[in-house]
């Protein structure tokens, strides 16, 4: 019989993490931890990730409720597929995404493979180096770092600073580094007003900008659809993703035709829920990417692992590990712009 546990962990950020919604400074973390009776030593995790403001399940007795969900899994469930059957996904996205990872780790051999491909083998994942937003000295310096590491792909949250200040840092990037050799790419995080958004696109497009992220705020399908039609520069949606129904997600790709989408597992359903937005996107020729949203190593590991099932062709969000002091210990490592599985070094979980 499956058994169900969580444990639970206050992750520390090593700086103040600000975006356009406010600062970050710790996070609730909560694993799920899953064995059979008969064999408690075999041992499946996974990551419930929640981010307030942002996660719709985010409530604020959030951990009663994933006792009585586990609850319930610890009488009825035995398989992944009927986990549908005891969780909704799109009530509990970050509920779902955590059994549905630490099943598929319990069913490999509770090893922390999720699945058994080319990423775990050692094939690294291409990752953009993110910039977070702060006064203009703080941002040029996480640049200068991001360069000296070896990335060629740098994403920056804009919408928090004066817009002025922000296309002053983009500047000084183009200064020192064309388009063909430095990608950049900025996420508003929806702070744009829909009145303002594209003269700010026209603007931001001197930059030679490879995307931005959800320049106005979710929920304004027609506004972004407009806005989608008329911009210089690509638009990916990723908020706008978030609590979307199973049975709209084509109609919203196709109403709205974006450029790209991004993706959040542990916001929009799931691996699960993941897949089918990449199957409806590449229906319509519409990219993608994956995006962690601030889960430990844990989490991380399980979204590298499901976008290594695909085609690798342009660099991931997957570079958040390295924000906390007291992250769970990790094969994850990232070197020379890229996320690696480090076969040589360990898990710790406790």
């Amino acid at each position: 019989m499956l058994k169900f546990e969580y444990t639970k962990r206050e992750l520390r950020f090593n700086f103040p993490a600000k975006t356009s919604r406010g600062a970050i400074e710790a996070k609730d973390c909560f694993l799920i931890k899953v064995y059979h009776s008969e064999r408690p030593d075999v041992v499946g995790w996974g990551e419930c990730n929640i981010l307030k403001g942002l996660s719709i399940d985010a409530f604020p007795d959030y951990e009663e409720r994933l006792k009585a969900v586990l609850h319930v899994c610890n009488t009825s469930l035995e398989t992944l597929a009927s986990l549908g059957d005891f969780v909704d996904r799109e009530e509990y996205p970050s509920i779902y995404f955590g059994l549905e990872t630490a099943l598929l780790d319990l069913q490999n051999g509770g090893k922390k493979i999720i699945y058994q491909n080319s990423f775990v083998e050692g094939t690294p994942i291409p990752i953009n180096g993110l910039v977070w937003m702060g006064d203009k000295s703080f941002m040029k310096e996480q640049i200068d770092k991001k360069l000296q590491m070896g990335f060629d792909c740098i994403k920056i949250k804009v919408g928090a600073l004066n817009f002025q200040d922000e296309l002053d840092l983009l500047k000084y990037i183009r200064q020192e580094f064309s388009s063909d050799k430095i990608t950049l790419r900025v996420d508003a995080n929806g702070a744009f007003k829909v009145e303002e958004a594209l003269e700010k696109l026209n603007r931001l497009s001197e930059f030679d900008l490879h995307s931005i992220e959800q320049p106005i705020w979710a929920g304004q399908v027609e506004e972004m659809a407009n806005l989608c039609e008329k911009t210089p520069i690509p638009i990916a949606l990723d908020e706008e993703l978030i609590g979307v129904k199973k049975d709209a997600q084509f109609d919203l790709l196709k109403v709205i035709q974006p450029q790209y989408i991004i993706l959040k597992p542990a916001l929009v359903g799931g691996l699960e829920a993941s897949q089918e937005w990449i199957y409806y996107a590449e229906s319509l020729n519409i990219p993608w990417w994956m995006t962690s949203a601030l889960e430990s190593n844990v989490g991380l590991n399980a979204i590298a692992q499901f976008t290594a099932k695909y085609v690798v062709d342009k660099p991931h969000g997957l570079g958040t590990g390295q924000l906390y002091h007291n992250n769970y210990d990790s094969p994850l490592t990232v070197s020379d712009g890229t996320l690696y599985y480090d076969k040589n070094k360990g898990w710790e979980i406790s």
